[in-house]
């Protein structure tokens, strides 16, 4: 007896063989399968054979969109400007992808009338959290579904399915290792990773060369800031999508943009994690370091707090939350006087700032300088000093308890005297 037909559902669709094996199953629940394919930079198969896949496996419509540069210019760029790392290591790149494919589920569903939108994560990854959590942000009267998680089928349960429904997967020699890629970086799991004792395979690695085996000379680059964002390279004007390109390809040739870490999962245990991250890592090293040049003090020191804060809730699927409304506003105000050119240098495996100029810099040489043309008032000194210890001195005048001086221990714990 066929399934009472519940209306449209949106899938996201990779091509692979869950999603593939979800649009039957989809069907045989009662809904018309509807899905969206998303170009956000990934190393993917041609989208045009993964839609036609699409229809070979029941869809009744099939959406590719190429979201590369709503993807840089709504969520990579404000996690540049918050300097967003989780755990201090971490750009954040398949993360920050999840908001981007939730919004455009539900844009998706919002056009087709669709009265769900589905996904192909597991009941134990934290992605299923991220777009869940995303989508129903944005519309939540939408229903969300997660058939790879509600349909039980071991992986030969679900070959087996896919052969009955005359689905095509993928045919393929399957990589040892599970990817997720995109413009910000790649996403790097496999079995043998899964050890923390274990060395990264090199045939992991995609976009960085081993350190050593880079080039012997040093490659410098010029970077261009603008309110925050970098426009140029080596004083060359370039779209969002070739400054990224051309980064990932610089800085990797170098060696630079590997990350091999314990993180601590959303879902609740920590996992091992390897990434490529070669434009992420090296764009935010030199937005960091531009930052030191045109923010005030008190700035940088909230500013830090709250990219901790940034970064966790892009990690924990809080982007369309009304905290990080507010804090990207306030990234965003900090970012009017981000101008500049930052010089890198990469080699063997790192990338040094070594240069920055900045018509909005707050830096004073003829303030900070110790030669001629010094024009700090340094007999201020001694009355700032003044004020400054007062709370210190005069708790100690009022509390006169002997503190222990670390000389005086230090002959106690000698028994002779330590200074000859």
């Amino acid at each position: 007896m066929a399934a009472e037909r519940k209306g449209k559902v949106v899938l996201a669709y990779s091509g692979g063989l869950d999603t593939s094996v979800a649009i039957p199953w989809l069907h045989e629940q009662g809904y018309d399968v509807v899905t969206l394919t998303m170009h956000v930079g990934q190393q993917a198969d041609n989208l045009e054979e993964i839609k036609a896949k699409a229809y070979a496996a029941g869809a009744v419509k099939a959406y590719v969109v190429d979201l590369r540069e709503a993807f840089i210019d709504a969520f990579v760029w404000p996690s540049l400007k918050a300097n967003a790392v989780y755990q201090g290591v971490y750009p954040l790149n398949s993360a920050l992808s999840r908001p981007m494919i939730a919004q455009a589920l539900i844009w998706c569903a919002e056009k087709e009338g669709a009265v769900a939108v589905a996904h192909g994560c597991t009941g134990k990854g934290q992605d299923q959290v991220r777009i869940e959590v995303a989508c129903n942000a944005l519309n939540p009267d939408v229903e969300v579904l997660a058939p790879v998680r509600d349909w039980g089928f071991s992986r030969e349960e679900e070959m087996d399915y896919a052969a009955a429904h005359k689905v095509p997967v993928p045919t393929t020699r399957k990589s040892p290792y599970s990817i997720d890629d995109n413009l910000w970086g790649r996403s790097i799991e496999c079995g043998i990773l899964e050890d923390p004792w274990n060395k990264p395979p090199e045939d992991a690695y995609k976009l960085t060369v081993d350190p050593k085996d880079a080039p012997d000379e040093e490659v410098y680059v010029e970077v261009r800031f603008e309110n925050g964002v970098p426009v140029a390279v080596d004083g060359k004007k370039m779209s969002s999508i070739e400054l990224i390109d051309f980064m990932n390809k610089t800085a990797g040739r170098a060696g630079f943009g590997r990350i091999d870490m314990v993180e601590d999962r959303l879902v609740g245990f920590k996992s091992r994690e390897v990434y490529e991250c070669p434009a992420a890592l090296s764009l935010i090293n030199a937005h960091r370091k531009l930052e030191t040049l045109t923010l005030a003090k008190d700035t940088l020191k909230t500013k830090k707090e709250l990219e901790v804060r940034f970064a966790e809730m892009t990690y924990e699927g809080y982007w369309f939350s009304p905290l990080m409304e507010a804090v990207q506003a306030f990234m965003d105000s900090t970012q009017k006087n981000v101008n500049g050119t930052v010089r890198m240098k990469f080699y063997k495996g790192n990338c040094i700032v070594d240069g920055m100029k900045s018509d909005s810099s707050v830096y004073s040489k003829a303030l900070a300088t110790y030669s001629t043309g010094d024009i700090f008032d340094q007999s201020a000194s001694v009355g700032f000093i003044k004020i400054w210890g007062m709370p210190i001195k005069t708790w100690r005048q009022t509390h006169k308890e002997k503190n222990i001086n670390p000389i005086d221990t230090l002959v106690m714990q000698k028994g002779r005297d330590a200074t000859k």
